[in-house]
């Protein structure tokens, strides 16, 4: 069994790469993932791990041999002084893996409409933490799918896989831009519809029993003008206080478990 107890290693500096550059995770085609929860997410979810860092001061090797079973991979154990410069996110559960990327297009994403399928849109998000609890909130819910418009954080950033913990492994995630998603959306019959306050109607008078996408914009910018034209309905959640604005993530809830709720109550 190979030892790293150098920080000085360039396989060591691999890893802090991956998890500092998403241009290094997308030329390389590799990502890394931290933890017990997320790496078996990550495993659940058919991604193939190529290398396993573990830390036997810290975590057993007969522990990691059964959180991985029978994947392929190659196992290294590292010092705990090299396991403080890999991680990541400063935890002490001592394991690192190294897994391969693949595309997250459409093709991947597959709905059956007699389910009523919910499909949640993401316009530009931005912010890992927000899209990480928007799929905590679909994994929970039971979203067919989230689909991110246009993205500006990379879908293998490690802050976005804490943040889902694990959910961007367990909910089937596309990223393309509005007009892909559009077309697909519309080729598969779905109503559109778009959360923004201007023209629009309560979400509770509109039936969620039927193949249905939500699209949300940006809180600083709100939704563009192509998805307002091309939305079947518009559907807001009503604001009563003196504030105008929802973060959303919490938005997404919302209306993910008024969904929920309409198709558990029909049947």
């Amino acid at each position: 069994m190979e030892q790293i107890t150098s920080t000085a290693n360039p396989r060591v500096r691999e890893v802090i790469l991956l998890g500092e550059k998403s241009r290094y995770r997308r030329e390389s085609g590799l990502f890394t993932v931290e933890g017990r929860r997320e790496i078996s997410a990550c495993l659940k979810g058919g991604f193939v791990p190529r290398t396993v860092f573990y830390c036997p001061q810290i975590i057993p090797e007969a522990e990691v041999a059964g959180l991985f079973g029978d994947a392929s991979a190659e196992f290294v154990g590292i010092s705990e002084n090299v396991y403080s410069r890999m991680a990541y996110r400063g935890t002490t559960e001592g394991l690192v893996a190294v897994f391969r990327s693949r595309e997250l297009g459409l093709a991947n994403i597959s709905v059956d409409a007699a389910g009523a399928p919910f499909v949640i849109v993401l316009e530009s998000v931005e912010k890992p933490g927000n899209l990480g609890a928007v799929l905590r909130t679909a994994d929970a819910s039971g979203a067919a799918a989230v689909i991110v418009c246009d993205p500006l954080t990379d879908l293998y950033n490690p802050n976005l896989i804490r943040a889902s913990i694990g959910g961007i492994f367990t909910v089937p995630v596309a990223a393309c831009s509005s007009e892909d998603a559009f077309e697909w959306l519309h080729s598969k019959g779905f109503q559109i519809l778009t959360a923004q306050l201007q023209d629009s109607s309560p979400y509770y008078d509109i039936d969620f029993r039927r193949p249905t996408a939500v699209v949300f914009g940006t809180e600083s910018l709100g939704l563009r003008e192509f998805w307002r034209e091309r939305s079947d309905r518009k559907i807001m959640i009503p604001m009563l206080g003196k504030l105008d604005s929802l973060n959303v993530s919490t938005s997404v809830a919302i209306l993910s478990y008024e969904a929920v709720r309409q198709k558990q109550a029909a049947k």
